[in-house]
């Protein structure tokens, strides 16, 4: 199966006139609400790569009726913080649990090499966010708890470079009984060094289908993000029973290509609706885009 494009241009991109998001803006989470679309995307100051300098994170939020036109806010609803998130919030991945959003998030802190802990803030309507701290005390990222209990616990995946891993927990505090789901395929030339997860699972009748991004060379010993899907058990999340051996989206496009941090197609969020589904995704570490595609092409 492959992602189709919805455009070969962004959907979102950076707004010069407004600092925080003058220069890149990428790696949104993606939320649908009734009959409106929401991205929360990163954004930064300057160059997402450090190229000019130090550069500072925040969150955006766009708002859709169609999925692809949206329209932003001027200002920020998640900024730089003193402390863990001192250069700011990056890499947003919302899921909606007893009607509360739950957004897993890197705080990147900038103080000291590694400084990014994964931390988790809790919303009733996608702009106000109450920070809950850091979940995991160790330098970690891509991380998304499931849309819901299994087994009674609560359930995360989160990276643990090259692997993605999964862990539990009964009160979105404590996390235990972590654990590898999959590795990277030695050889793969578009997943062979590591992996981890884009958006959240989302569940279908044949499991919880997972999104998750593949790093490989290119001929120039360049390194390419890839998209990849994979379908982990609907009572067991830590049993992979399928991982589709090719990519679902690559880097084609010159602005996918072409950007800050090149050859990249990243994404943290994705949605379904009338049986579509569309996932959100960064090029190049730049700017944002949509691919498709419908449900009942999903595992066939």
């Amino acid at each position: 199966m492959k992602l189709s494009r919805v455009s070969n241009t962004p959907i979102l991109s950076p707004k010069p006139e407004n600092l925080w998001e003058a220069s890149a803006v990428f790696n949104c989470a993606a939320v649908a609400e009734k009959e409106k679309t929401y991205l929360i995307y990163r954004a930064t100051d300057v160059s997402s790569k450090g190229s000019d300098g130090i550069y500072y994170n925040s969150f955006g939020i766009a708002e859709s009726e169609d999925g692809i036109h949206f329209q932003r806010e001027s200002e920020p609803i998640l900024s730089p913080s003193p402390g863990q998130e001192a250069r700011g919030p990056e890499d947003p991945r919302i899921v909606k649990i007893d009607g509360i959003y739950q957004m897993l998030y890197t705080g990147y802190g900038g103080r000291f090499p590694s400084d990014w802990r994964v931390c988790r803030a809790e919303s009733t309507d996608l702009h106000h966010w109450n920070r809950k701290g850091v979940v995991l005390d160790e330098p970690n990222k891509d991380a998304s708890l499931f849309p819901e209990k299994i087994s009674g616990y609560y359930v995360m995946l989160h990276r643990r470079p090259p692997d993605i891993w999964i862990a539990y927990s009964k009160d979105m505090i404590n996390w235990e009984n972590h654990s590898i789901v999959m590795q990277p395929i030695p050889g793969s030339s578009w997943e062979g060094l590591k992996i981890g997860i884009a958006g959240p699972p989302f569940k279908t009748r044949e499991g919880w289908a997972l999104i998750y991004h593949g790093v490989g060379t290119n001929k120039a010993n360049h390194n390419v993000y890839s998209l990849g899907i994979a379908l982990l058990d609907n009572n067991d999340p830590g049993k992979v029973i399928y991982r589709q051996p090719t990519p679902i989206l690559e880097p084609e496009l010159d602005w996918e290509i072409n950007g800050y941090v090149s050859n990249v197609v990243f994404s943290c969020g994705q949605i379904v609706r009338n049986e579509v589904l569309t996932v959100y995704y960064a090029g190049a570490d730049t700017a944002i885009g949509a691919a498709c595609i419908s449900m009942s092409e999903l595992f066939t």
